[in-house]
């Protein structure tokens, strides 16, 4: 395959689409079988708690990762991606499922992306700093002669693991708008520290705020998306919620690529920081929108 690289991107690209589709089920799944078991009070904590496994995940598996590859090459890590995922099915087919009462109040599509669409769009802008770090974070560090190159994203990973165990009540119990706005502007702060850093030590600790504030930015907004649907129309509406981290991911971070190419990698982080203002806004339309409700 690597004498035939349209081939191989081909291979590669049509196993990313599928992996994705895949992974698009699995967490709407496990969100929506979440807030079934849970109910809807406890919406935030729900979102937040599969979202930190989900982190969790992903800071452990670039360590393990490289440890594989150098034990193996690709072709350990191949392996393992193929057992975990079967590990899961046999872990999950003994589980029984949940029925949702209520269904014949489940609302109309319009309905429900009527619902999650403020809170959608603000999700998508302040998730763009998640995908700065992701791409972007251990290219700076490469490129300022940092080390090691993993520090931010692990940063990032540890903070938001941590935040979400302590606080991932705060959306049910003070309203997820209000915690959304709150953690937004510590999410930005982050992001301009990470603009500014004059070292690794500071571009870690950035990275960490940036991990602190969109702990609960993600679940306070989601749980503005389902706070006024019915049981049943709440896994479509997390699904639908999902799609803009998705859309923020797939075209935000190419974005952010374009800004890194023509202005340097340092100002991937400003404009991610100048994406969380809009979502500020919609944080505070969205609380005083729940406040005229509540009246």
């Amino acid at each position: 395959m690597l004498a035939q690289p349209v081939a191989s991107a081909t291979v590669l690209f049509v196993g990313r689409a599928v992996l994705g589709a895949a992974e698009s089920f699995i967490i709407t799944g496990g969100v929506a079988w979440g807030l079934a078991l849970a109910g809807g009070q406890n919406s935030g904590k729900v979102i937040a708690w599969i979202g930190m496994a989900m982190f969790a995940a992903l800071a452990l598996g670039a360590p393990i990762g490289s440890a594989l590859y150098e034990a193996g090459g690709f072709a350990a890590i191949a392996l393992a991606t193929m057992v975990l995922p079967l590990a899961t099915l046999l872990a999950t087919l003994p589980m029984r499922g949940v029925k949702v009462a209520g269904s014949a109040a489940r609302q109309s599509w319009t309905s429900v992306a009527q619902a999650i669409l403020l809170p959608g769009v603000g999700a998508a802008l302040s998730s763009l700093g998640y995908g700065a770090i992701l791409s972007f974070a251990a290219l700076l560090f490469a490129e300022r002669g940092w080390h090691p190159v993993w520090l931010p994203f692990t940063a990032y990973a540890a903070s938001l693991i941590a935040a979400r165990l302590c606080f991932g009540h705060l959306p049910d119990r003070l309203g997820g708008a209000r915690v959304a706005a709150t953690f937004v502007v510590v999410e930005a702060a982050g992001l301009l520290s990470i603009w500014l850093a004059p070292g690794p030590l500071v571009a870690a600790i950035g990275a960490g705020l940036t991990g602190l504030g969109y702990s609960l930015v993600y679940p306070g907004l989601g749980t503005e998306a389902v706070a006024h649907l019915p049981a049943s129309s709440r896994g479509f509406a997390m699904g639908l919620y999902t799609v803009f981290l998705d859309v923020a991911l797939g075209f935000g971070s190419p974005g952010l690529g374009l800004i890194a190419a023509s202005a340097g990698l340092r100002f991937v982080f400003l404009a991610a920081a100048a994406a969380a203002l809009p979502a500020l806004a919609i944080a505070l339309l969205l609380r005083r929108r729940s406040a005229r409700a509540r009246m």
